[in-house]
């Protein structure tokens, strides 16, 4: 191929679809997005259709093959996706049941028996994740309780990303960084847990086989070239996960740095040279996975960091975020009091709680929207600190060398300067509008031979860069803040909680 290759990288998150053509220095060319087609029949599930998740993703990945000037410079496809969602398909590939939502925690029962038969500790020490209900093992022994027909048909069970790229390609693979939120790979010795899975009678011929990220998969086939307007020349590789992807974009593979991925879930990602061991880490709610790069990681964050913003506007009238913004700066930071915890679906790290909930305190007649609004930032600013600090105890690190901030929640200008306030700490923000695309598009590459490996992508790359410093003036207040008041929040909260559970199960189970 003489001109210059076209890389295309794909991200099926939560809230969007989003594919973007990029060339090799990182530059968006093209670039479409959709909404993730979601259904959620009642309160506390969510699933998405296998076959209209594929037709949304084919179709936005034809309107940017279809504006490419010549879409047979495309060189290759790769596809980042949420972590603890799958298809699972039968013997012909065809899928025997809906793709369970991952932030859908109907797999609970499943959860508790897991750590009854196989012991939380053990499983955290294999696998280096806390156990949650969240993850794919949970959700397969789920489908084998519920759905016994559904179940004896599935052969292969595929997280999202891979799902795409085997329909694109006809290959079914997993690549490391996606096994690790299964639940079900050895992450010492990167190969699938084959005793912990029989021990708990689920075959591991269910899970497909491992590939490192950017290894090459297969040519686009006939059927997903005439869907997706891609070239039958193209290069599928394996992708990965879309926090872990956007991690590799920005060049956060070495320990010290941290990736701050704030999208409808918020990613604290700490690289590390080998995973922790200690069962501390997994109680705290922690997990860990491989690093695309070759080395490992350990994340921390908030299931709900954009969803909070989200639901606030919703609750709010649905005003623009711009005028939410713009009244929240006119709030001088603690004035009125209003203090905010971000647990909407389930506790964040350092808390392992999935009967968590979220809460205002603090409120008067005085708290208005602009007051609100920014009361539900600085929440997520000092739930970020409160899951930070415990993880770099546990990692050995005093504090960080650099962090780096993507996703749409970067893009919050007041969000921002609280969190580099709160946390006392320059923030950079990456000029990279779909990162986690763009650590798609690299693997891609390297599918393809465009790049050697990823230390030779990450060279090429170009793009923006603006930092974000503290407050000097505000530092003091919320270190205060965070210490006297909202370190207490969860604490002082959680039996009440936990009795609103109780009383819904009892009433309206």
């Amino acid at each position: 191929m003489n001109a210059e290759p076209i890389l295309i990288g794909a991200d099926v998150g939560t809230t969007n679809i989003k594919v973007v053509a990029f060339d090799r220095s990182g530059r968006a060319l093209e670039g479409a997005s959709s909404p993730t087609p979601t259904h959620y029949p009642r309160p506390g599930r969510a699933h998405y259709d296998p076959e209209e998740l594929w037709n949304s993703f084919a179709a936005t990945l034809r309107r940017v093959t279809g504006k490419l000037d010549d879409p047979a410079r495309v060189a290759s496809i790769a596809v980042a996706s949420m972590g603890e969602a799958a298809v699972p398909l039968d013997s012909s590939g065809g899928p025997t049941h809906d793709i369970i939502a991952w932030f859908d925690g109907r797999a609970g029962p499943q959860a508790e028996r897991l750590g009854r038969v196989a012991g939380q500790d053990r499983l955290f020490g294999l696998t280096g994740l806390s156990l949650q209900p969240i993850f794919g093992l949970c959700k397969l022994l789920w489908l084998e309780e519920n759905e016994p027909d559904a179940y004896s048909r599935t052969a292969t069970w595929l997280n999202v990303a891979d799902y795409m790229a085997f329909r694109l390609c006809g290959v079914a693979a997993t690549d490391y960084s996606l096994a690790s939120r299964t639940l079900a790979l050895d992450l010492h010795d990167l190969r699938w847990a084959g005793e912990l899975l029989e021990e708990v009678g689920i075959s591991p011929d269910l899970f497909a086989p491992l590939r490192g990220g950017g290894s090459f998969l297969g040519p686009v086939t006939p059927d997903a070239a005439s869907a997706t307007g891609l070239p039958e020349s193209s290069v599928v590789a394996a992708g990965g996960h879309d926090h872990v992807c956007g991690a590799l974009a920005v060049g956060v593979t070495q320990k010290g740095t941290m990736l701050n991925s704030l999208g409808t879930a918020e990613a604290i990602f700490l690289p590390l040279e080998r995973p922790l061991t200690d069962p501390k880490v997994g109680h705290q709610g922690y997990t860990q996975g491989a690093h695309v790069a070759g080395q490992y990681y350990v994340f921390g964050g908030q299931y709900t960091s954009g969803a909070s913003v989200d639901w606030m506007r919703e609750v709010l009238g649905g005003v623009d975020y711009d005028t939410l913004i713009s009244e929240a700066e006119e709030v001088p930071p603690g004035s009125l009091g209003a203090f905010f915890l971000p647990h909407l679906r389930l506790a964040n790290p350092p808390y392992d709680d999935p009967a968590a909930r979220g809460a205002f305190v603090g409120l008067s007649t005085d708290v208005g929207r602009g007051a609100l609004f920014r009361a539900v930032l600085e929440g997520l600013a000092y739930d970020s600190r409160n899951s930070l600090e415990p993880l770099l105890a546990h990692s050995g690190l005093d504090g960080l060398l650099a962090i780096h901030a993507i996703g749409g929640g970067a893009q919050n200008r007041l969000l921002m300067r609280i969190k580099a306030t709160v946390s006392n700490q320059a923030i950079t923000v990456v000029g990279v509008e779909e990162a986690t695309s763009l650590g798609a598009a690299i693997l891609g590459g390297i599918g393809a031979g465009v790049y050697a490996d990823v230390p030779s992508a990450l060279d090429e790359l170009r793009y923006d860069e603006s930092t974000v410093e503290p407050v000097p003036h505000e530092v003091s207040f919320y270190e205060a803040a965070f210490r006297k008041v909202y370190g207490r929040l969860y604490p002082s909260l959680r039996g009440v909680h936990h009795e609103i559970g109780d009383l819904q199960s009892q009433h309206f189970s």
